[in-house]
């Protein structure tokens, strides 16, 4: 736990990005010989709460998984690198982006997946909790804010129609 307030505290987006690597190996594979759905989903939120846990300082839960779209598949041998930032923050929630990447050889990555997490910071007592605000240093970490805003707002219309999350 963080011994300032979280009200006061505002991070950089570079600050608490995540960046792991996996080389595929064949219990990774699915009876098509690609890398289970699942495998990759788990990873993926692995990925989205090391970097909220490294933004806000405290225990976190995933609250949704929205835009999880398969872009293509990944087999034995690939070498997957999967990248995480924060792209907004609100009160108690933030939103996370991973994308999914099969590293070639050369070094070229091929995307292979993006998805978007909500996180929501938890206190000591397991209640949703002020997270640290969020510093826009660069012209793309603005644009990640406003096409995340966008999204928010569709979220807000799901809640609305009954579509909850955990807070």
């Amino acid at each position: 736990m963080e011994s300032e307030n979280n009200a006061t505290i505002k991070r950089t987006v570079e600050y608490s990005k995540v960046e792991t690597v996996h080389l595929m190996h064949p219990e990774d594979l699915n009876a098509a010989g690609r890398l289970y759905g699942g495998t990759l989903m788990s990873w993926i939120d692995d990925v989205a709460v090391l970097v909220a846990k490294r933004h806000t300082g405290m225990d976190v839960v995933t609250g949704s998984v929205d835009n999880l779209k398969f872009l293509r598949g990944a087999g034995i041998d690939d070498v997957i690198v999967i990248k995480g930032k924060t792209t907004h923050v609100g009160n108690c929630s933030m939103e996370i982006k991973v994308e999914t990447y099969v590293e070639h050889l050369d070094g070229k990555k091929e995307l292979v997946n993006r998805a978007f997490l909500t996180l929501i910071g938890l206190d000591e007592n397991g209640k949703p909790a002020k997270i640290p605000e969020l510093i826009l240093e660069t012209d793309e970490d603005r644009e990640d804010w406003e096409k995340a805003n966008a999204r928010r707002e569709i979220r807000k219309t799901q809640r609305a129609e009954g579509f909850h999350f955990y807070g």
